[in-house]
């Protein structure tokens, strides 16, 4: 990842040292050595650098911006007990490999857990979203999604298996449910692991692929002078459904569109992946169901982790994504009589306590 999903300027530009809060001594010495050993194209040993952090986002990696004689790259120090560093560096290569437009990488440290990037700038996808300018993005969003799903998945790549998908959907028992002040009974209990193992099984079946897992506007970047999006935040691809990143993207926990439109570029893409041969024999009405069944699986997770986000890591903002995070997963599953009793236990008992413990969810406001 070049930057966090929310990244801004904290600390004032630091000349010859990086900023204090990423182990400055050790990073220091590392960003000397490597500028010495010619790490940075066109850059002479010992030139003078400066460190310009960034702020965080929801993992424990951080971020400065590298200027050395006005040339830029991204600094990451991704503490090696907290962060793996090494799916960041195999992938990259990977989608690299494959022409997927990725970072590239000048140096890295394993042991450090220290990075030298290609540095993808400051706008985010999201920031340049509009009704007039989304269409043209999707478009290109979509079309560069086909290229992470047609890359050849190398044999022991992990997968998206159902007890992935199982543990992640139990961050919604385990975090959401609690937090909304709700105890549940054994046959609500039975009812959620009933729902879980439909969402997975039904995940299961489609198409399995290459699959980015937080393929949303914060983690696309528009970049200068090109005609693709820089893609960040890859690091924990997985071998999984085909509706997954899709989803990600068109039911972006930050950016609400219509259904209508939403329904209207997912059946540009069946339509897409149809002339390209990558789910044949697929019907258009099977795959707006995969599509949302799908986004019941990942926005059971996302209610958990953001809830999760702010309770055990003091990261409070993610509370206001949460209504939407919500009105999503009541629209998906409410068509599907399958899931009717889930769906009617959540409108009964969860959307009220919802509305009671936030009112009007705040920046900052913890759980």
């Amino acid at each position: 990842m070049t930057m966090p999903n929310n990244a801004q300027l904290i600390d004032p530009t630091l000349t010859g040292s990086p900023a204090t809060d990423l182990r400055p001594n050790a990073l220091n010495h590392w960003l000397t050595e490597r500028i010495a050993a010619g790490a940075l194209p066109h850059i002479a040993p010992h030139t003078p650098y400066e460190l310009e952090a960034l702020a965080g986002d929801a993992s424990f990696r951080r971020y400065a911006r590298l200027t050395v004689l006005g040339q830029h790259w991204m600094v990451m120090d991704a503490p090696p007990e907290r962060e793996n560093s090494q799916p960041y560096i195999a992938i990259a290569a990977l989608f690299n490999e494959f022409g997927v437009r990725v970072p590239q990488i000048f140096a890295y440290d394993l042991t450090q857990g220290f990075m030298i990037l290609e540095d993808f700038g400051n706008v985010l996808l999201s920031q340049l979203l509009t009704p007039q300018t989304v269409d043209s993005f999707y478009s290109q969003a979509m079309n560069q999604l086909m290229g992470i799903q047609k890359i050849p998945v190398p044999i022991n790549f992990p997968a998206y298996d159902t007890q992935r998908l199982m543990t992640e959907m139990r961050l919604f028992t385990d975090w959401f449910v609690p937090a909304l002040g709700l105890t549940l009974d054994p046959a609500e209990q039975e009812l959620l692991e009933d729902t879980y193992t439909l969402l997975a099984q039904t995940a299961q079946a489609q198409p399995q692929v290459m699959v980015h897992r937080d393929y949303h506007s914060r983690n696309l970047m528009v970049l200068r002078a090109e005609n693709q999006l820089g893609i960040i935040d890859f690091q924990d691809a997985v071998v999984g459904p085909m509706s997954y990143d899709l989803v990600s993207l068109l039911r972006d926990a930050y950016v609400h569109w219509p259904h209508e439109q939403v329904a209207h570029w997912v059946k540009i893409f069946w339509q897409r992946a149809q002339i390209q041969g990558m789910m044949p024999g697929v019907p258009e009405h099977q795959f707006m169901q995969w599509f949302d069944l799908m986004g019941a699986q990942r926005h059971l997770k996302i209610l958990g982790i953001f809830v999760r986000l702010s309770q055990r890591d003091g990261k409070h903002g993610y509370l206001n994504d949460l209504p939407l995070v919500l009105h999503y997963l009541q629209h998906e599953i409410k068509p599907y009589a399958v899931l009717g009793t889930f769906s009617q236990w959540l409108e009964q008992r969860v959307v009220p306590a919802f509305n009671a413990k936030f009112p009007k969810t705040q920046p900052g406001k913890p759980v």
